[in-house]
């Protein structure tokens, strides 16, 4: 029962965010809007971790599935593609690194902000 309130809930969230994208004057990604509104939830601890906690880690564990017709997608256009191989090559080498580099960064700065507060809650005791 609980996964499926969860599902509820995020389904919810994604109805949700395809109406505010046909209600804005102007292009914006649901899924983004999506994403914003988790955040905001979750800051406003209106939504907590434990209300989408199963689905999500089912979600992000089966990521890769979702990327399946992206890629075959792909594969139609090759013939396009095939003229701009160099260019897509460093784009796709760069972005990369650039997206390591900030999750590292956000990984190390979140470490950071875990050991602040066990040293608080270790004092304050």
């Amino acid at each position: 029962m609980k996964i499926i309130i969860q599902t509820g809930i995020i389904f919810a969230i994604c109805w949700l965010s395809q109406i505010i994208e046909a209600i804005l004057p102007f292009d914006f990604p649901a899924s983004v809007i999506g994403m914003i509104l988790v955040f905001l939830l979750l800051l406003l601890k209106i939504l907590k971790v434990e209300h989408i906690k199963e689905k999500t880690d089912f979600i992000l564990g089966n990521m890769s599935f979702f990327f399946l017709p992206a890629g075959v997608s792909i594969i139609q256009y090759l013939d396009v593609l095939k003229n701009t191989i160099v260019q897509l090559f460093i784009i796709c080498l760069v972005s990369t690194v650039l997206t390591f580099a900030a999750c590292a960064y956000s990984m190390k700065a979140v470490m950071r902000l875990m050991e602040r507060r066990e040293k608080q809650k270790g004092g304050s005791r």
